[in-house]
């Protein structure tokens, strides 16, 4: 069965899920603040779960209307086929978000939602009374200048819990963002490899200079060797009537033979905070990839570029969370210096800093406002100079 599925995005990622969505072979219908809406089946549900990098969570539609009183939100959602959804044990927790609308009250309309759900399913299962001791398929709303977005849940816990990060260190990124980062990067999956008609052609060297928990590497390195970024974890429709366990299986066993074992990497992360160096390593190995990133305790500044035509990805501390700004800043002088001695290196780097254009003497080549967790930062892009392959 065709759906309308949605896959939600934090803010200013939505260009790059739609661009996931469209290398996974999906039909784009729109991209809003947030969300990007594409055309699937019951297949198209397990896929884009088991492969979307960048994506919050993937929700199927089930209806999208106006409503400008109670009354009529819980009509249109009673009039909805949630026998078609839901079974009769089916446990229907429902949340959401109500911005700018008259249905301004959230627990009111959570409130009203589930009524009408259950008036809908009492009639059809013939019983008043339902026990919801049954899979869990979470109902999500969404209201906005009164249009209204019904919406089950299919992927439960968010799509950033890979379940690789055994251990955290102060202000971790989320595994999402960390693989936007490196996807709006020049370090992408068609220069890793090491060229197979020109052997002395290897990939481009990747650094992380201050990698904390090592998201961003591992991140770097799942794409590197297609590891599909949600291999080992579960998935809330996994439980669900509405899709066969035979699609999860075929999946995870797809996913398993699509694994790359022979891209030869070059990625290195350091930091000054020996836990921070542990806990990357461990991530690694748990993501499976311990092998193809080397990380070191060093202090950034002492960091020298031994190759040509690297790339730099990080996410340095802020003011806001940790450390100070005259070590920030000191962090900022050392990564010019980087690009001043050989400018065939590229830099990427997330921060909250307005200054950092001025502290480098430049204007970034290009700019994106994102947001790490709550935080409003600024993806800053120094293109290096190209260099001729040899």
């Amino acid at each position: 069965m065709k759906y309308e599925l949605i896959a939600t995005a934090t803010f200013g990622l939505e260009a790059v899920v739609r661009m996931e969505l469209q290398e996974l072979g999906y039909q784009v219908l729109k991209t809003e603040d947030g969300k990007v809406t594409f055309v699937g089946d019951e297949k198209a549900v397990v896929h884009s779960n088991m492969w979307l990098r960048t994506a919050d969570r993937v929700y199927i539609k089930v209806a999208e209307f106006s409503a400008e009183t109670f009354e009529d939100l819980f009509q249109q959602v009673r009039g909805l086929p949630w026998e078609n959804f839901l079974p009769i044990d089916a446990a229907f927790p429902v949340v959401g978000t109500s911005v700018k609308s008259t249905l301004h009250s959230v627990p009111s309309c959570q409130s009203i939602i589930k009524k009408a759900i259950v008036s809908r399913l009492s009639d059809f299962y013939v019983q008043k009374h339902f026990e919801e001791n049954g899979a869990s398929y979470r109902v999500r709303f969404s209201i906005l200048k009164n249009k209204v977005t019904i919406m089950l849940d299919t992927s439960g816990a968010g799509l950033h819990k890979r379940g690789y990060r055994v251990f955290d260190v102060a202000a971790p990124m989320k595994e999402t963002l960390a693989a936007a980062l490196v996807k709006l990067s020049f370090w992408k999956e068609g220069v890793m490899r090491r060229d197979k008609d020109n052997p002395e052609h290897f990939s481009r060297m990747l650094v992380d200079t201050c990698c904390g928990s090592g998201t961003i590497l591992i991140e770097a390195a799942m794409m590197a060797r297609n590891i599909a970024p949600g291999l080992t974890r579960k998935f809330a429709a996994m439980d669900w009537d509405l899709i066969p366990d035979e699609l999860w299986d075929e999946e995870r066993q797809a996913a398993y033979r699509a694994v790359d074992y022979d891209s030869e990497l070059i990625i290195m992360g350091f930091d000054i905070n020996g836990k921070a160096i542990a806990s990357a390593q461990a991530n690694a190995a748990e993501a499976g990839v311990e092998e193809d990133i080397t990380f070191n305790r060093m202090d950034m500044r002492k960091f020298r570029a031994a190759v040509s035509n690297g790339v730099i990805i990080t996410n340095p501390p802020y003011g806001e969370r940790i450390g100070d700004r005259e070590a920030i800043h000191g962090i900022y002088f050392r990564l010019k210096e980087i690009l001043e001695n050989d400018p065939s290196w590229s830099l990427f780097m997330i921060t909250t800093d307005r200054e950092v254009e001025e502290i480098f003497d430049r204007k970034a080549d290009r700019r994106r406002k994102l947001y790490n967790g709550r935080l409003q930062t600024t993806y800053y892009q120094f293109h290096g100079q190209k260099m001729a392959n040899k």
